[in-house]
């Protein structure tokens, strides 16, 4: 990812991922863990996980394409 992307690429936490896709904290671990086009958490230390923000937001457009199509 280049510097420009990464700048742009907030990181949120479990929690915030799920509120900004209107799922709830269990459903989003579990598309994490099942579903291989949904956006795979990042570990950024030992007890701390981000979901990046333009993954999830690629993730919803790519559900509007698909429901779209």
């Amino acid at each position: 990812m280049s510097a420009v992307n990464q700048a742009s690429s907030r990181a949120l936490r479990p929690a915030k991922a799920a509120e900004k896709l209107g799922i709830g904290l269990s459903t989003l671990w579990a598309k994490a863990k099942n579903q291989a086009d949904f956006p795979k958490p990042v570990k950024t230390g030992p007890r701390t996980t981000i979901f990046l923000e333009q993954e999830l937001d690629a993730y919803l457009a790519m559900c509007a394409a698909a429901r779209k199509a």
